[in-house]
């Protein structure tokens, strides 16, 4: 499905975006201005705040890229994909699997899983 993976690719983007600006237009182009965001260790509402979460991962896991991980697949107005996380040299340190929610195209909400931690990750 061209759509799902278009939406994977850019919820992708927006996640590796180290430039808050950049970044900000990113969430401001392809997130609806009251999206949320949970997964077990974090959640935010809006774009500002889920920004902010992104802004975090990156400083907790500097040089870490987030990759996706096989197909993205959706209906309607669903669409779900999973995604490694990790430096170059483990690519695949962190997967999660996202539930996306759309709204006329756009990230409405997130529901993110973490498939695999390292140990004490959740720290």
């Amino acid at each position: 499905m061209t759509h799902a993976t278009e939406i994977a690719a850019r919820y992708i983007a927006a996640w590796n975006e180290k430039d808050p600006s950049r970044r900000n237009a990113l969430l401001a182009a392809h997130w609806t201005e009251d999206a949320e965001y949970v997964d077990p260790m974090m959640g935010g509402k809006g774009r500002g705040e889920v920004g902010a979460l992104i802004g975090a991962v990156h400083e907790r896991f500097p040089g870490f890229r987030f990759a996706l991980s096989g197909n993205a697949d959706g209906y309607g107005d669903r669409v779900r994909f999973s995604w490694t996380l990790g430096p170059e040299s483990e690519p695949d340190m962190i997967v999660g699997t996202d539930f996306v929610l759309l709204d006329d195209h756009r990230i409405k909400a997130v529901a993110g899983f973490l498939d695999k931690i390292p140990a004490g990750g959740s720290d």
